[in-house]
């Protein structure tokens, strides 16, 4: 046979998919998206300073613990350093306050990988956002801990006391004027919530930096961009229209667009690879189902933030959009 005929030969060699093969790996996705949340996790840590870094460094080292405690006790290959388990917790340490008791990120990294992660079946599995099922968990624990917030230096010099200090927080139990009079006109409000320089969870500091980060993950192809845009244009425009005193269209867009936990959760959670649906009009239906929840609970519910929940409960319904938004059929035309 010739070397022309082998050729053809291995042409019709069926095979078993899947056929698009790329360079692309679990690990090299997880360490990259670590790698896009690091300026605002070093940010948060120039912000609140060694409490901030304790908590990332409790957070992270025991995610990592629980994944390979609970790999080797069930036999399976020990692969820790595919980076999921340090986004876990860095995603965990994001959504908390700096500080928060020593053994508080203990207790919630352990449910987040031990509980959310593993008893669903480990990484790909896991309906729910693990990050997230482990602040939930601290904050029905704990809530007065987890509702006490640190504030930067110049949030200290404007703020007695240091709870309730975050612009939703102060929103919520004071109003709008006394907001706007704290940080002393509109547009210097907005220049703190953008650039940072408030008070929060870890991941409640630098509008510009989450989206840099975020920005980069859209440009790598690892999340697609219609589910933050439309998520955070959600919660502006019901905000816009229902979030004011004084009427319709009243209320103030760009406050509750780079204020708490908004900016991170649709960038960085509400695009989770395992808990989001899988078709671009799904994910769509998704973030703006969350969008509305945030908007929700931030302005009717007792909490100032919504984010974590709205994101949550969206993950419980992901499967039901999958069954009625379903990809076209290659070939029916349709």
């Amino acid at each position: 046979m010739s070397a022309e005929t082998k050729i053809e030969v291995n042409r019709l060699t069926v095979s078993t998919s899947p056929h698009i093969r790329c360079d692309e790996s679990i690990s090299k996705i997880m360490w990259t998206v670590n790698a896009a949340l690091a300026p605002a996790a070093l940010f948060s840590i120039y912000q609140f300073g060694l409490p901030a870094l304790r908590t990332m460094v409790i957070c992270v080292l025991v995610a990592m613990a629980t994944e390979y405690l609970v790999l080797k006790w069930q036999n399976k290959p020990n692969v820790v350093g595919d980076g999921s388990a340090v986004l876990t917790g860095l995603l965990l340490a994001m959504n908390i306050p700096a500080t928060i008791p020593w053994y508080m990120p203990i207790v919630g990294a352990v449910v987040a990988i031990g509980i959310a992660k593993h008893t669903m079946g480990g990484l790909g599995f896991n309906i729910f956002n693990p990050a997230l099922v482990g602040r939930a968990f601290l904050l029905a624990s704990w809530p007065i801990a987890m509702t006490t917030w640190p504030t930067s230096a110049w949030m200290l010099s404007k703020v007695d006391g240091i709870t309730s200090a975050t612009p939703l927080g102060i929103l919520k139990l004071q109003g709008y004027e006394k907001l706007v009079a704290i940080f002393g006109d509109k547009m210097e409000m907005y220049k703190y919530l953008f650039i940072g320089g408030r008070g929060g969870s870890l991941g409640e500091t630098s509008a510009i930096l989450l989206i840099i980060g975020g920005a980069y993950l859209i440009y790598r192809g690892y999340i697609n961009w219609q589910v933050p845009v439309f998520m955070i244009g959600t919660v502006g425009l019901l905000t816009w229209a229902f979030g004011g005193h004084t009427g319709l269209f009243s209320g103030d867009p760009i406050l509750h667009m780079m204020s708490g936990g908004l900016i991170l959760g649709a960038f960085f959670m509400a695009t989770d690879m395992v808990t989001i649906p899988i078709t671009i009009k799904g994910q769509i239906i998704f973030a703006v189902g969350a969008g509305m929840l945030t908007t929700l609970i931030r302005l009717i519910g007792g909490y100032p933030e919504g984010v974590c929940y709205a994101i949550l409960l969206m993950n419980s319904v992901t499967p039901l959009i999958d069954r009625l938004i379903k990809p076209q059929k290659y070939g029916s035309g349709r």
